[in-house]
């Protein structure tokens, strides 16, 4: 007949075993759910990216579309300098105002044009995402850097240095130049 100490030195070695093997199983779990939150994040990301591209600009474009057609017939102006139909951001020209560009875009140009103001000189991304009071995370970042890249194609600022912006040399306030 065993001994009452080596029934519990048999009951003692087979609980450690237990806790020993829901230690592994709960180490698994908690590397399997890390895997799964990051994934999760990835696609939170992408939608947000997503909804990004395909989010409506709030009637911006047909203002821009008007306001292109009403500059081509009152100015007539060359082919390459007015605004593309169906184009989101005109092509800068001398007398072209900020409004025809939706909200988000004058907000980039108020920005950088008030730094220009007090001559704190060019802004990058992260800094206007800080600016702007978004989180400072890649998705927003590149979000700017995107639109900050379609100003630069259309003349409405300059990127001097990579990834460093300002307003380019004629769209110096709201009034178009003026």
């Amino acid at each position: 007949m065993p001994s009452v100490v080596g029934l519990l030195e048999q009951h003692e070695l087979a609980a450690q075993r237990r806790v020993d093997g829901l230690r592994e199983e709960a180490d698994r779990i908690q590397a399997e759910l890390a895997a799964a939150e990051l994934e999760r994040r990835e696609w939170v990301i992408a939608r947000r990216r997503v909804d990004t591209v395909l989010a409506p600009d709030d009637g911006a474009t047909a203002e821009a579309e008007d306001t292109a057609d009403q500059r081509d017939t009152e100015v007539q102006s060359a082919p390459g300098d007015a605004a593309k139909p169906k184009s989101q951001v005109p092509v800068w020209c001398e007398g072209l105002a900020w409004s025809v560009l939706s909200v988000d875009y004058q907000r980039i140009l108020t920005a950088l044009a008030d730094r220009a103001r007090f001559h704190q000189g060019p802004l990058t991304c992260q800094e206007m995402a800080a600016v702007f009071g978004m989180d400072v995370v890649p998705a927003r970042v590149e979000a700017l850097r995107s639109t900050a890249k379609r100003l630069v194609a259309r003349g409405w600022l300059a990127e001097q240095q990579p990834g460093r912006f300002t307003l380019a040399a004629g769209a110096t306030g709201p009034g178009g130049g003026s």
